[in-house]
């Protein structure tokens, strides 16, 4: 049998054990050194893992129940020419180790560059030609200065950030929401070949997994972790793009965004990360300005370079994100079916201001809120 498959099979054996999620599966790693070291253990040391729970103990020990699933999901990638890394491998992305759930490992085509650092560019799937040609275009230059450019490869603000960055010659880096056997959407079939071939194309999903919705909140993770900044090109007051920003911020990330016009509903997103403190973007500089300091004349970024330059220059952007995130929803009860102006509920809740718009921000992307003129604010009707 191939000596890499031999390799990669404890890994693809511990994603099969019921309730072992990325979190846990990073504790794991992080206590045993190497997956097969996990599967060797005892329920006893297992037991010592904090929070680990005894379902996950049971799949475990019990792992060769799933070894047959993982040599099938296996053989289909080495027949595929997928290329895998895992989260123990020196290549691994170093910002993307750094979030609280990275992937333990993930299926790419492509060639792997940490060389230069990466700033996502995501938007609106339906943008407006403002929002397409600004997409385009900031991508273009960002990447001649040296940026990899991070997207989801979705139609709109997505694909033409790809465009950007290889129309520049630059390098590219699409994070799907489906397996790299299932391209998502079809229409982006060329581009996926083309950043395949000059680029990277990852995914931490199967092979063969269908784009379901709900992997794309799971994927804007990835998205986020990759990248020491995130620009919102256009966004509508729930796109998917404001859950990606708000995963950056919490990454202590940069996050910035490109105003719209007031009259757009397209640009409703983004003008709200404005008002909550998102650095706004008028041209490259605005964002070069911001992360020179990832910028190197020979585009070499190290390990301990790299997270000392997090740590110091981006220490303190969007802490009230962070905080609002460990107080999630404290603000609903103070909510009536009645618009209510912030400044009463931030009166009434004692809550930084920046905390209560976070939250009212999260409220209102899952539908639980609505948002009024003039800063009132009522619960739904359907939730209430």
């Amino acid at each position: 049998m191939h000596d890499s498959f031999e390799k990669y099979l404890p890994w693809f054996i511990l994603r099969e054990v019921p309730f072992l999620g990325n979190t846990m599966y990073k504790k794991l790693i992080d206590q045993f050194h190497l997956p097969e070291n996990i599967l060797k253990a005892s329920e006893t040391q297992l037991g010592r893992v904090d929070k680990i729970s005894k379902k996950i103990i049971k799949g475990i020990t019990n792992h060769k129940a799933f070894q047959d699933k993982a040599k099938k999901e296996l053989d289909l990638i080495f027949k595929k020419n997928i290329k895998i890394i895992t989260m123990t491998d020196s290549s691994y992305p170093v910002l993307l180790k750094q979030i609280i759930d990275p992937p333990p490992f993930l299926t790419y085509l492509g060639q792997l560059d940490n060389s230069s650092p990466c700033i996502s560019v995501i938007g609106s799937r339906t943008a407006t030609s403002y929002g397409l040609s600004t997409s385009e275009n900031l991508s273009y230059k960002l990447a001649k200065k040296g940026f990899q450019i991070v997207s989801g490869m979705a139609r709109g603000i997505d694909a033409m950030a790809h465009k950007g960055a290889l129309k520049a010659q630059g390098k590219t880096i699409a994070v799907m929401g489906s397996g790299l056997n299932k391209i998502y959407p079809r229409e982006n079939t060329r581009l996926f070949k083309t950043i395949a071939q000059k680029g990277i194309v990852f995914s931490e999903f199967k092979v063969n997994t269908d784009p379901f919705p709900s992997n794309f909140p799971i994927r804007n993770r990835i998205i986020a972790g990759l990248s020491c900044g995130s620009i919102v090109v256009e966004a509508a007051k729930r796109s998917g793009s404001l859950i990606t920003a708000r995963l950056a911020a919490e990454y202590n990330r940069e996050v910035f965004a490109v105003p719209g016009s007031i009259k757009s509903k397209k640009s409703e997103g983004t003008h709200s990360l404005l008002k909550q403190g998102a650095r706004l973007v008028e041209n490259e500089m605005d964002i070069i300005d911001e992360l020179h300091h990832f910028i190197h004349e020979k585009k070499e970024i190290h390990q301990e370079v790299s997270s000392q330059s997090l740590q110091s220059a981006q220490k303190q952007n969007f802490t009230h994100y962070k905080n609002s995130h460990l107080n999630t929803y404290k603000i609903k009860p103070f909510l009536e079916p009645y618009p209510v102006h912030i400044d009463v509920l931030i009166e009434k809740s004692k809550m930084e201001c920046s905390q209560v718009t976070s939250q009212l921000l999260d409220l209102e992307l899952e539908g639980i809120v609505i948002r009024h003129q003039n800063n009132y604010y009522s619960i739904s009707e359907e939730t209430h």
